[in-house]
């Protein structure tokens, strides 16, 4: 067969399979050589810590309330009654569920509650958003069980509604069993939990403006029953930047607080549990102080050190591209303080294999504070790369065998 009579693209094909293997050795200057963030980066704190706070509680925490970090805790992950402290739940599912404009209506169960009370009497028909102001300012048992018998059909279900949305929340180790928080064994939660709890109500502004009204007065539907309510948290008169929120006692649980302040920017959410008995009431505030001064003394808004992930070039084998860059992953902000010691550790292959997605994550920065995992970041490739295939091969060859030729033409001319 002559040559003349194979096609002419079957012959183009066969030199182009042909440079394959005798193509020069070219790499285009455009691709960087491969770059990768250092594998550790660690800050050594630079002060000593301070010796523990004397509180009389057996449980307690004060965090961040924008990040969650617990920046001091004396057994805070422990499990213990809450007494009325779980009436903030009970506020906040009356807030999200749209029914503040609802008639409540006393049974018999609720006007049974003990004291402290409203005083319902079965029958009674209020104004939701005055319930919760009873709710809110004198800790109402009745009022919490109307509430909840209106909302959740029962005080059963009611408990299922506070239970799922401490899960969504991240209240693991919490579990409800009543609207007013009196003495179950079934019924607890833990100072980082109630924090937790703490930093979501306060993002609500209705929740907000409720417990820091100094007074409330309202009458029940038929204007028979009339009521005036003063706010019992002396935490608002007396804290500089104080937010409110709940107190609470049971015989089991002892005194209790869970409060929140504000200062230059710096939100923290505290919880005392069991911090005395009678007649020490006014050992729940002395803790309270103790740990709200400790957090603003000691604590500063801070960004974690991140090296630039976008300069980070990972080679890419049998891709359409021959390297991809990083994106460059959110930057974790959290109170720090200066005996905090900061590691930041990058796990970044050395290389990749296509196709890559830019929607799937190819390592990870974590953020270290004194040897605790604090956050994980997962780090996305810059753009998708699709792997390679044959003619993807044929065109690369093409056009270097044609960028070559056209060069010796131009040197062979000039």
């Amino acid at each position: 067969m002559k040559l003349s009579q194979i096609p002419c693209f079957i012959l183009l094909l066969l030199l182009m399979a042909a440079g394959i293997f005798f193509m020069p050795r070219h790499i285009p200057e455009e691709t960087p050589a491969a770059r990768l963030p250092e594998p550790q980066i660690h800050i050594a704190a630079t002060a000593t810590a301070p010796p523990p706070l004397s509180l009389h509680a057996r449980y307690a925490c004060v965090a961040d309330a924008a990040s969650g970090r617990i920046l001091y805790g004396k057994e805070y992950t422990k499990k213990a009654a809450m007494a009325s402290t779980t009436k903030i739940m009970t506020a906040l599912l009356v807030l999200e569920s749209g029914k503040l404009s609802d008639t409540v209506t006393a049974s018999s169960y609720a006007a049974s509650m003990p004291k402290v009370h409203l005083g319902m009497k079965k029958g009674c028909r209020y104004h939701m958003k005055d319930l919760l102001y009873s709710l809110m300012l004198e800790s109402h048992n009745d009022t919490a069980v109307a509430i909840a018998e209106h909302l959740g059909g029962s005080v059963e279900g009611f408990a299922l509604l506070m239970n799922k949305k401490a899960k969504a929340l991240g209240m693991n180790s919490t579990h409800f069993v009543t609207p007013n928080g009196l003495d179950s064994k079934e019924h607890y939660s833990t100072p980082a939990d109630m924090c937790r709890l703490a930093a979501y109500a306060i993002k609500n502004k209705t929740f907000c403006s409720i417990i820091q009204t100094k007074s409330h007065s309202f009458t029940d539907l038929s204007g028979k029953h009339s009521y005036s309510l003063s706010n019992k948290d002396a935490f608002l008169s007396y804290y500089d930047g104080a937010l409110g929120i709940k107190t609470g006692f049971t015989g089991n649980a002892g005194y209790c607080f869970v409060g929140a302040s504000r200062r230059n920017q710096i939100t923290l959410t505290s919880c005392v549990l069991a911090s005395g008995w009678p007649p020490n009431k006014s050992y729940k505030w002395m803790d309270t102080r103790e740990l709200m001064d400790y957090g603003f003394s000691y604590y500063k808004q801070a960004e974690f050190p991140l090296q630039d992930l976008t300069a980070a070039k990972i080679p890419v084998e049998e891709g359409k591209k021959t390297f991809v860059a990083c994106k460059q992953p959110a930057v974790p902000r959290t109170l720090l303080s200066r005996f905090d010691a900061i590691t930041v550790k990058y796990d970044l292959p050395s290389k990749l294999y296509a196709p890559i997605r830019e929607n799937t994550g190819i390592g990870s920065v974590s953020f270290y504070i004194n040897g605790r995992l604090y956050k994980k970041e997962i780090v996305f490739p810059a753009e998708s790369i699709e792997k390679s295939v044959f003619s993807d091969t044929i065109r690369n060859v093409s056009d270097m065998w044609l960028e070559t030729f056209g060069n010796k033409m131009w040197e062979r001319n000039n």
